[in-house]
Parts: C-alpha cells; sequence; structure tokens
C-alpha cells in the first residue's frame, strides 16, 4: 500500500511547477525573439565585431544568452516532467514513482543549471525587469522542484 497522505502536496506542487515553466518558457522564448530580431547583422559587406559572440542577446549582461537558452531548456525538460508526473498522481501506486521521480529529478538538475547562470546574471547587474521575473521564477522552481521530488518519494514508503 502506498502512502496517500503526500497525493495532495505532490498534486498542488505539481501544477505550482508547470506554471511556473510556462512562465519561463514564455519569457524565454521573448527573450529569444528579441535576440533573433534584434542581434547582429552580418551581411557580405561586413565583418565580425572585434567581441563577437554567438549567443549575443541585446538585452542584459554576458552572461543572458546562457541564462535564456538553458532557462529554455529547464523550461521545456520541466513542463514535460510535469505531464509525466500527472500519471503518477493519477495512479499513486509505487510501480509509477521511478518514472516521476527520474523525469523530476532531470528537470531539477537542469533548473539547478540554469539557476547558476542567472545567479551570474545577477552578480553582473545589467539586466531588465523580464529577466529578473525569469531569474525569480527559477530560483523558485529550484526549490518547489525539490520538494515536489521529496513528496512523491515520501509518497512510495510504505506503511
Amino acid at each position: 500500500m502506498v502512502n496517500t497522505q503526500m497525493k495532495p502536496v505532490a498534486s498542488l506542487l505539481l501544477v505550482l511547477n508547470f506554471c511556473m515553466y510556462v512562465i519561463v518558457l514564455g519569457i524565454g522564448g521573448w527573450a529569444m525573439n528579441r535576440a533573433i530580431e534584434h542581434g547582429f547583422v552580418i551581411g557580405p559587406s561586413f565583418e565580425l565585431p572585434a567581441h563577437f559572440s554567438p549567443i549575443y542577446f541585446p538585452m542584459g549582461n554576458a552572461a543572458t544568452g546562457f541564462f535564456v537558452t538553458f532557462a529554455l531548456i529547464a523550461g521545456v525538460v520541466g513542463a514535460a516532467s510535469c505531464i509525466a508526473g500527472l500519471n503518477h498522481v493519477r495512479v499513486w501506486t509505487a510501480d509509477s514513482v521511478p518514472a516521476a521521480a527520474s523525469a523530476a529529478t532531470i528537470a531539477w538538475t537542469l533548473t539547478l543549471l540554469a539557476t547558476g547562470f542567472a545567479c551570474k546574471e545577477i552578480e553582473l547587474h545589467i539586466r531588465n525587469a523580464r529577466l529578473r521575473t525569469m531569474e525569480a521564477f527559477l530560483i523558485i522552481l529550484s526549490v518547489t522542484q525539490l520538494l515536489y521530488i521529496a513528496a512523491i518519494h515520501g509518497g512510495a514508503a510504505r506503511i
């Protein structure tokens, strides 16, 4: 028998994480679109700038390109792990824990990686309000995703 006391907690964290990952994807998509539309324009008669970076973003600082790229990857994997976690919450058996826990752990590690770039971006100071929002969401997601992993592991404990 599986402990069902953690099921409401896991369900709440699952929905919260999914909504936050979708918000991260929205802001990250905006930043990527802006970088593509307003980045360097290199034509046949132009030369590369002296400090050209293929991950150049017209807003933010030197860490913004890496931050947005890894935030998008973490957002996609995180949202997918939340969708996979719905099956575990629906069935709530010990057999469905490994799949949900492994998907959530992969999403958590990618979220931690993006959070590391968020910390570097915070340290370098120059960024706009949308990037600050995405930084805050990723820092919060680092904690809530870990709590979700703990909740599904706690629910798998036998009574």
